[in-house]
Parts: structure tokens; C-alpha cells; sequence
């Protein structure tokens, strides 16, 4: 039979077991996330999608792509559905550095918890509201 004390203990290794796995989190990543300037981005649609990505909005993410988006990386075609599934909550822009084609090109440094941090593009296509196509890769500029 377990008494208070086993109780106040296994509360206690629980309590430093979460304080732990937060302290491994940057509080700078943290912050890009929750403050990350978004005022550069001109296009409604695009503005919405990258602030689901920010906040791993899942939700919000896919409910702006048409049912059959098309995704591709550094030109090769990847499962849209399954990719963003596992990207969302471990991947954001640090920062968005220019926006280009009438807000539908994001440039940006980026972090990801798979991959590190590089620079990246988002180029958006969008039609009657909703995201059709995305191309993402490493970026050089």
C-alpha cells in the first residue's frame, strides 16, 4: 500500500522530470516563436498559414490547403499530409527576411528540431483562398 509519501515523491520526480525536458528549450526559440515579426507578410492566406506553422496549428494548417495540395521540396514531390504531420510543433521561421511575388514567396531563416537551422523559401500557390501547391527548400540569398 502506497503512502503520502510515495505519493509526494513520485510528484516530486514528475514536477523535475517536466521542469528538465522544458529547460532543454531555448528560451530564444520560445520567443521567435510567440514574437516573430509577421508584418512583412502581404497575402491574408499566407500570413494565416505561416502563423499555424509558428504555433504547430494543425488544425488551422491543413484547413487552408485544398484537398489535393501539392508539396514539394527542393523540387521533389513529398506526401503533403504526412510531411506537415510530423513538421508541425518541430519546425518555424525564425525570421521572415523578404516576402516576394505579390506575398506568395516567404524567405526566411528557419529552424528545425530534425534538421537545424538554415534558410529556407515558401512559395505559396493560392487560389479562391486556399493553398494548392507548396515548394519549400533551402534557400541562397
Amino acid at each position: 500500500m502506497k503512502t503520502l509519501n510515495h505519493y509526494i515523491i513520485y510528484g516530486t520526480l514528475i514536477t523535475a522530470s517536466v521542469n528538465a525536458q522544458a529547460a532543454k528549450t531555448p528560451t530564444s526559440t520560445i520567443q521567435n516563436i510567440k514574437t516573430m515579426n509577421t508584418e512583412k507578410l502581404s497575402n491574408a492566406v499566407v500570413k494565416q498559414a505561416i502563423e499555424a506553422l509558428q504555433s504547430g496549428d494543425k488544425q488551422t494548417w491543413f484547413a487552408l490547403f485544398t484537398n489535393d495540395a501539392q508539396l514539394f521540396d527542393d523540387g521533389n514531390k513529398m506526401n503533403f499530409k504526412s510531411f506537415f504531420d510530423k513538421a508541425l510543433g518541430h519546425e518555424r521561421f525564425t525570421s521572415i527576411d523578404k516576402v516576394e511575388q505579390n506575398g506568395l514567396h516567404v524567405y526566411g531563416k528557419f529552424h528545425s528540431d530534425q534538421w537545424g537551422d538554415f534558410k529556407t523559401y515558401f512559395k505559396f500557390t493560392v487560389a479562391d483562398n486556399k493553398i494548392s501547391k507548396l515548394e519549400i527548400g533551402q534557400a541562397s540569398y
